[in-house]
């Protein structure tokens, strides 16, 4: 078995030292169950990946009966494992207003008090005392976010400030219950206000934003990027491989097509094929770039991950997987060289299709 070198990576100002490769683990509780979970956790270890995320709400499809069970998962895999909680860092996230979940969160708003029971909840489940970095999942005020294409005043119903938010985010780091705090799926206008706020009024500084970055989503790259690079703030990027998209697997069958991979999330959880990954369009721009990968030697799972691993604006990119075997080929495209040609091409098609899985 082949151990990566993978040098650590700092996040923003903290002192967190990350794997640039981080297991993402949403899938765990709903496609994945805890023996195979607990596997491809020691595997990841044994491979040199030191970093793990997860979050309150997983599994994913979110629902009511498996809501907290990946952070159960985690937490059962640590108990059995005495002194492997100092060799790892670990990361989740305090949920957002419901967004139609109201067994995570109830009402319109996430409050101070909702923030600080969450993170008491985290910790039981996983069985630790603290969370290494702890990050708000999705914005508490209204943001285009999720396939959502613009900011809507209209909409807006936040009942908490930011301010308020990293004053709670404060009262957990004083506590000794989180080291440093991160936010996810955010825009340029919250992490500059994060930070603002935070240096203003000496209150725990964002180390890492979580937001989507791959082949058929680079809305980052639209001034976001210019925003984390400044303020210092790193980038944690998801969805590599866009829900499966740019493994190849979709390209001749469509995501319900016959041969079309049973297992797979958009071709199992009609919820997934409504969302901005099960759209036409998404689909075939992800095939324009398997394409350009098997025309190049390299297969699309080499393709998509060597663009994240290899770029400037991404300090760890999160992989998930449902098997050892997915796990293995994530973790061998590190490496994969991109030669200007390359990216080139994939720049060209950027700028015909755009980023359809806004």
């Amino acid at each position: 078995m082949n151990t990566l070198n993978l040098t650590p990576v700092r996040l923003g100002q903290s002192d967190l030292h990350v794997t640039p490769i981080c297991l993402g683990t949403m899938t765990f509780g709903q496609q994945v169950d805890e023996a195979s979970s607990h596997a491809i956790m020691d595997h990841s270890m044994e491979r040199g990946v030191n970093f793990f995320d997860t979050a309150e709400m997983y599994a994913v499809p979110p629902t009511a009966d498996t809501y907290g069970f990946t952070e159960t998962y985690i937490g059962n895999w640590l108990a059995k494992r005495p002194g492997m909680r100092q060799k790892m860092v670990l990361a989740t996230k305090v949920a957002g207003p419901s967004r139609g979940m109201p067994w995570v969160r109830a009402g319109e708003g996430m409050t101070a008090a909702d923030i600080l029971a969450s993170c008491d909840a985290s910790l039981k489940r996983l069985q630790t005392d603290v969370i290494d970095l702890y990050q708000i999942h999705w914005p508490e005020r209204h943001a285009p976010i999720f396939g959502a294409m613009y900011y809507e005043p209209s909409k807006e119903r936040s009942v908490t400030s930011i301010h308020e938010q990293l004053e709670a985010m404060s009262k957990l780091v004083k506590a000794g219950k989180v080291r440093y705090i991160g936010l996810s799926n955010e825009t340029s206008y919250g992490v500059h206000e994060f930070v603002r706020l935070a240096e203003q009024h000496n209150l725990p500084r964002v180390a890492a934003v979580q937001n989507v970055y791959c082949l058929i989503n680079r809305i980052l790259d639209n001034g976001l990027d210019e925003t984390m690079h400044r303020l210092d703030v790193s980038l944690l990027a998801y969805s590599p491989l866009g829900f499966g998209l740019l493994t190849g697997k979709y390209d001749a069958s469509g995501f319900m097509g016959e041969g079309a991979p049973k297992e797979g999330r958009i071709a199992k959880y009609e919820s997934m094929r409504k969302q901005r990954w099960g759209r036409p369009e998404s689909l075939e721009a992800a095939r324009r770039y398997n394409a350009l990968a098997r025309e190049n030697g390299m297969t699309p799972t080499q393709l998509a991950l060597a663009f994240c691993y290899t770029n400037w604006r991404v300090a760890s990119t999160i992989i998930g997987v449902t098997s050892k075997a997915q796990l293995d080929e994530d973790l061998n495209a590190w490496g994969t060289k991109l030669s200007p040609d390359i990216l080139a091409a994939i720049d060209a098609i950027r700028w015909e299709l755009r980023d359809p899985a806004i």
